[in-house]
């Protein structure tokens, strides 16, 4: 075994350890009732630096998107290549079983046929199949006065209802401002907002498209769409980890 992918196995055998260690009969309870749920310190400080520092290092990534040029917002950001950062691939695959867990049930009470397989590996061969064969996580960079526009993250047929955010910067030192912001549209009722509170290192595990909510008559579906607010000064860095893969 080579040392790179032995470095691989002890990064992906670390995450799936840190992943264990949370109450996720509590997270998912925050994810049905609110649409979001937070996993305080994913990553230590170490490791918000050293993967916040590979923005510069073209090496690492497949495209760099201007936010200002499509009309996203203002900032930017890369989407990684394969291989991954072992951090980012390890938290990756030991997070995905029990979100799939979570967007299962989501999908049974909505009425959607659709089921994700146990293993995030085997759900990627899917994407594959299909065509989505281009790496969807990605690192995000703002600067005083940038935002970033509401939106979903799809990339194609076939999306996973569930995106983790990690925040690599520490508010009130790195930068002011740059809340994270997630907002449902109700069936003939108004928008709700909901702003998640981040230091250095946690991380929040949203609903992408859509999510169920328990009614009075039964399970009624809301859309929603996240974004984060005006960077007020200094820097963010952020990882999103999207689990399908983009066409």
């Amino acid at each position: 075994m080579n040392a790179n992918v032995r470095i691989r196995q002890q990064a992906g055998q670390a995450a799936d350890e840190r992943v264990a260690s949370y109450d996720w009969k509590a997270l998912a309870a925050d994810l049905d009732t609110y649409g979001c749920a937070v996993l305080e310190k994913l990553a230590s400080p170490e490791e918000c630096k050293a993967t916040a520092d590979l923005y510069p290092h073209e090496e690492h990534f497949r495209s760099h998107i201007v936010m200002a040029r499509h009309g996203f917002g203002k900032g930017e950001y890369r989407y990684f290549k394969y291989p991954l950062p072992d951090l980012i691939s390890g938290l990756r695959t030991a997070l995905y079983p029990h979100l799939a867990t979570v967007a299962n049930a989501w999908n049974g009470r909505m009425g959607i046929d659709q089921r994700y397989p146990a293993t995030h590996q085997d759900y990627l061969d899917l994407c594959h199949d299909a065509g989505q064969k281009r790496p969807t996580p990605l690192l995000l960079q703002y600067k005083a006065g940038d935002f970033n526009c509401l939106h979903q993250d799809l990339y194609g047929d076939l999306a996973f209802p569930i995106q983790v955010a990690v925040l690599l910067s520490e508010p009130g030192r790195d930068f002011i401002g740059g809340e994270f912001v997630l907002t449902e549209q109700r069936p003939r009722m108004q928008s709700r907002a909901e702003v998640v509170p981040l230091r250095q290192g946690d991380a929040v595990a949203f609903a992408v498209h859509n999510r169920p909510v328990q009614g009075t008559k039964g399970n009624y579906r809301v859309n929603l769409r996240h974004g984060v607010s005006r960077i007020r000064s200094g820097h963010r860095h952020t990882v999103g980890i999207i689990f399908h893969d983009a066409l």
